[in-house]
């Protein structure tokens, strides 16, 4: 019986008033997405419009492709996918093992602040199921409460790193720092040395630190399941 994972995208494509684009970051869905489908795991695409999720463009730069990225190039399956992912509002954590949440700006915007994905979280996460995000994907958790506690108060976090943020320059444009909102909200946050690897497993929840984390993530959410 294979298992399922549902990975929810980001519908956000305004990079704050810069007139910029953004959204999920190729790599961070690229890379877990194989390291799962290889394992024989299900994956499902919801995002909270339906459709084409937004892809930051400047994970498309020939510097941030990776064997993941030049591979889901030419994957049909998974660009069809892309092209028709499912309403967020329409899922159900009843219908998946796991959830796993792509970083790249965007959620900063949308999933931080979308009611229906903190829900889904706490769903998950009440059940038993795995959460994973990484980079920018564990400030969708700012506002994630379980009964009037924040979820990341007291565990092992980790997550972009205010110095990350600093070498994109973009700590002025986002509407809050994943490392700041983390520490604010009681998560014990840690980290290594910026773009290195890193992620952290406590009970049921995955965080990586940035764009070169997401493998790890995959894999111990795999080791989860």
């Amino acid at each position: 019986m294979s298992k399922k994972v549902l990975f929810v995208l980001t519908s956000h494509d305004e990079l704050g008033n810069t007139g910029l684009k953004t959204g999920f970051w190729t790599e961070e869905l690229a890379a877990p997405y194989y390291t799962l489908t290889d394992k024989g795991v299900e994956i499902t695409l919801a995002s909270p419009k339906g459709g084409l999720p937004p892809i930051d463009p400047k994970s498309e730069d020939p510097a941030s492709q990776t064997d993941a990225t030049r591979r889901m190039d030419s994957d049909d399956v998974l660009k069809d996918k892309l092209q028709n992912t499912h309403k967020l509002s329409e899922v159900k954590s009843e219908d998946f093992d796991a959830v796993f949440y792509p970083g790249g700006h965007g959620p900063l915007w949308d999933l931080a602040e979308d009611k229906v994905s903190q829900q889904l979280i706490v769903d998950f996460y009440t059940t038993g199921k795995p959460v994973g995000f990484v980079c920018h994907a564990p400030g969708v958790l700012k506002d994630v409460k379980i009964n009037d506690e924040y979820l990341v108060s007291g565990k092992n976090v980790t997550g972009f790193t205010n110095t990350e943020e600093e070498a994109v320059q973009l700590t002025d444009v986002v509407p809050f720092l994943v490392e700041d909102m983390l520490k604010k909200n009681g998560g014990v946050y840690s980290k290594i040395e910026d773009w290195n690897p890193y992620a952290i497993v406590d009970g049921n929840l995955i965080t990586g630190q940035n764009p070169a984390s997401s493998e790890k993530v995959a894999e111990e959410l795999l080791q989860l399941l």
